[in-house]
């Protein structure tokens, strides 16, 4: 079935339409969920461990055991993913992760949390998310790669063995697919002991089930393709910059993975807040200033293309693959995130005093 879609769509509308079913997905079930790092990393700089981490926890750990158990049962190979195949940069996943972090605390939301917000209404959202993705874009490829790229030389580790945690701790697939699994037991038992609503905890195993979709997905097409297909999942930063550019640069958009992902995600959130009756408009306001926004959004931007990947993107796909620099990357950033959250609570309890 999988060769007549390719020979009737192609290889670049196989792999939208597989985004696109992964995004719908992730969107419904991050939307109802309310998955998000940012809300996590701030219950826990509050010295609270609730249902916010709870819901972290649930799809992180879901999306592990799910991937580490396809390579183990040898359903899925990653060994060509660019998280693990590629070049990395230490360096970069610490300052990239640690300043994505800063910023998905002053935006309220990261990389993903962001889109999903957007797709329910909320304009602070729309903006916040346009501008990371332009700063995104100059970070790559325009004014701001030189210091992208500098920074990045800092610290260098070699694609393969030395990427791969599997490799560096002598685990097999399966040992980590077992500690995954008990640790997923123990945060379901969490978030139903702090009262979270069976149907999120549900829906928070869904993000980390569509993270696993997604690196089946591509590997099934690029086991079946006769052309080179990059074996992937769930991310952000850089499909929303592709996706944008080409809307913008050309009346043709190549098609792929990242350009359906984008507008699943943004349908399945919307069509689950108008089922929920949840959407509505939200703007800027007194206590929502922009320009806290917008310095969020500058440095989400250049963290994530920084760190290779934004909160879902190095924190969840590549995380679930063990890949080194996704687990760096993802420390930073609850470092990153939880300092700026105190220091933010203390700052505003000095205003008030």
């Amino acid at each position: 079935m999988l060769e007549n879609l390719l020979d009737t769509f192609g290889d670049g509308g196989v792999l939208m339409i597989a985004g696109a079913c992964v995004g719908i997905l992730f969107g419904c079930a991050a939307q109802h969920s309310r998955f998000c790092l940012r809300a996590a990393t701030a219950e826990v700089a509050e010295g609270r461990f609730a249902q916010k981490l709870s819901i972290w926890l649930v799809a992180f750990l879901a999306a592990l055991f799910l991937v580490q158990s396809s390579l183990a049962a040898g359903w899925l190979d990653v060994s060509d993913a660019r998280q693990l195949a590629a070049t990395g940069s230490l360096s970069g996943a610490i300052i990239g992760g640690g300043l994505f972090g800063v910023g998905m605390i002053l935006a309220r939301g990261c990389a993903s949390r962001l889109l999903v917000l957007s797709a329910t209404g909320n304009l602070r959202a729309i903006i916040t998310g346009l501008v990371l993705t332009l700063v995104a874009q100059a970070s790559l490829r325009g004014v701001l790669s030189p210091a992208r790229e500098s920074l990045s030389q800092l610290w260098l580790v070699d694609g393969g063995p030395a990427r791969s945690m599997l490799v560096q701790l002598g685990w097999s697939p399966l040992f980590a697919a077992i500690c995954a699994g008990v640790g997923l037991v123990i945060a379901l038992m969490f978030a139903r002991r702090s009262g979270q609503a069976g149907s999120r905890v549900l829906a928070a195993a869904m993000v980390g089930g569509a993270v696993w979709l997604g690196w089946m997905m591509t590997f099934a097409i690029s086991q079946t393709s006769f052309d080179v297909v990059a074996v992937s999942s769930v991310t952000f930063t850089g499909p929303s910059t592709d996706t944008l550019m080409g809307l913008v640069n050309s009346t043709d958009l190549p098609l792929g993975f990242g350009v359906g992902l984008v507008p699943g995600v943004f349908v399945g959130a919307a069509v689950m807040a108008l089922l929920s009756g949840e959407w509505r408009i939200q703007r800027f306001g007194p206590d929502t200033p922009m320009e806290r926004y917008l310095l969020g959004a500058v440095l989400m931007g250049f963290g994530s293309m920084l760190a290779g990947g934004c909160a879902v993107g190095a924190g969840m796909s590549g995380g679930s693959i063990l890949a080194l620099t996704a687990w760096v990357a993802v420390f930073s950033m609850w470092i990153g995130a939880m300092l700026t959250h105190r220091i933010l609570q203390s700052v505003q309890r000095s205003v008030h005093v």
